[in-house]
């Protein structure tokens, strides 16, 4: 009972941290648009969440295509999928117990 309640909480959490951190995704990628001040403190931030993920995977996998980085759109369908599938398996072990 205790570990049921426990797995389900982690996975809950879990997903909503995944969210959250797809929202920044977004967030950042919008902004970079319209060119931001490099010295605001939000874009220092959203940079600071994103730039190094993003730049592990630029080392493994060449994410720019006419010019358009689709670093962003990988790692959000990534997570999404890490959202949909080790989410619901931990909820689906959780309701096994």
């Amino acid at each position: 009972m205790v570990l049921n309640t426990f797995i389900q909480a982690f996975a809950q959490i879990l997903s909503m941290v995944i969210n959250i951190y797809i929202w920044v995704i977004i967030i950042a990628a919008l902004i970079s648009w319209v060119r931001p001040d490099p010295y605001n403190p939000i874009v220092q931030i959203l940079y600071r969440l994103t730039e190094p993920l993003y730049t592990k995977i630029r080392r493994i996998i060449p994410t720019l295509i006419g010019g358009v980085d689709l670093t962003p759109i990988l790692v959000i369908l990534v997570l999404k999928f890490i959202d949909l599938f080790v989410v619901q398996l931990l909820f689906q072990l959780a309701h096994s117990l």
